[in-house]
């Protein structure tokens, strides 16, 4: 405890407390637990419109204070960073503030509803990062340790030059036509659907996998459910409204290198919670991840005698492999959660250390530039839609 008290502190302060809320708490309060930090983050402020949910969410998560309005989040000087968890609508204008205020920014993903959006926080980004202050998009999928390591893997050569990608993302929780209209499916709070909820995963990781960027889309979308209930109190008359996102998403891909690649992002795929699964084709080998099975990777050997090849199952829990060193013995596996702690030490690493952290707001406008460009292809018959490269 005394080492603790002498280390030099970050103030943290997030804004938004539901789903990701919940998930961000964790890991504010479990990575310096886990890893031994340069600096300790203080879980200073926790923000949101409600009062009484503020509140209550706050004293269930550590928080020390409550905050109803994200400005007074951000004037307090306490709070060194802000954690951004609220729908996408508000992640431009609140990003930006803080950036201009000198305040680090952790944003969830995607990183904005749209690409003109996305460009104006990374242009606060740079202006930023020229003063030393630190910003990051929240795909937490690269922290899993067996997506960690498959990026060594591909980086390492170990499956050739990449020849195809295969990615899925496949949910269930709108199958039910009665399910209420959240925000989640309203363009103006979340930009697309599955899209962007989903899609914006997959899209990031088979980019960071590759170490590739995606250079042309066609596409295909779908809205199975155009009319939902809104929510209410129990016992009224129950009224509808439009879903004005898609459910469904479906596209094809080039890369850089001419490599192909398929995804598809559904929320309609019923008996399918939280499916995302990866498989990167090369000359030499594949690999091939399972959200399902979160600490295994699968890798295949090109090279290896055609009599005994196969898939080889490699069980990512030993010390030497990323994010390992500071959790359980071998074959102890760890959960859907560790993503997010990791995301937190390898932040507030870089901030200690003065360097930028990955992915940055950068690589969150080629994430949104992707999106945007199956938009378009999916509103044009799917005709072939080229993503704009990133600015030199």
């Amino acid at each position: 405890m005394d080492q603790q008290a002498a280390q030099p502190t970050l103030g943290v302060g997030m804004i938004g407390y539901a789903f990701m809320g919940a998930a961000h708490s964790q890991a504010w309060r479990t990575a310096p637990r886990v890893f031994d930090l340069p600096l300790q983050p203080r879980m200073v402020a926790l923000a949101g419109r409600d009062a009484a949910a503020v509140r209550s969410a706050a004293r269930r998560h550590g928080w020390m204070a409550a905050e109803t309005d994200w400005h007074d989040l951000i004037s307090r000087p306490d709070v060194q960073l802000v954690d951004i968890c609220t729908p996408g609508d508000l992640h431009a204008e609140i990003a930006i503030a803080a950036l201009d205020a000198g305040q680090h920014v952790l944003c969830e993903k995607p990183l904005a509803n749209t690409v003109e959006e996305a460009e104006a926080m990374v242009a606060a980004a740079t202006m930023a990062s020229a003063r030393g202050v630190r910003s990051m998009v929240g795909f937490n999928y690269r922290r899993v340790p067996a997506i960690a390591l498959g990026r060594q893997v591909v980086a390492d050569g170990r499956i050739g030059a990449v020849r195809h990608v295969r990615a899925s993302y496949l949910q269930d929780w709108l199958v039910d036509p009665s399910f209420p209209l959240t925000w989640r499916l309203r363009r103006e709070h979340a930009g697309s659907g599955a899209l962007g909820d989903l899609g914006a995963h997959i899209v990031d990781l088979a980019q960071y996998l590759t170490g590739e960027l995606i250079v042309g889309v066609s596409g295909a979308t779908a809205t199975f459910v155009g009319e939902r209930p809104l929510p209410g109190p129990a016992g009224h008359e129950q009224r509808s409204g439009a879903v004005t996102v898609d459910d469904a998403a479906l596209f094809t891909a080039r890369l850089g290198s001419g490599a192909l690649a398929s995804f598809e992002a559904t929320r309609f795929a019923a008996g399918r919670k939280n499916a995302l699964r990866m498989e990167i084709n090369g000359d030499r080998g594949s690999l091939t991840f399972d959200l399902e099975r979160l600490n295994e990777l699968q890798f295949y050997d090109h090279t290896d005698d055609a009599m005994t090849a196969g898939f080889r199952r490699v069980l990512v829990t030993e010390p030497g492999h990323p994010y390992l060193s500071g959790w359980w013995p071998p074959g102890h596996v760890l959960g859907w959660d560790v993503a997010f702690t990791h995301q937190v030490r390898d932040l507030v690493t870089a901030i200690a250390e003065g360097t930028d952290p990955r992915p940055s707001f950068a690589d969150g406008l080629q994430v949104q530039r992707v999106l945007a460009a199956v938009c378009r292809s999916a509103a044009n018959e799917s005709r072939w839609t080229p993503v704009p490269p990133p600015a030199s």
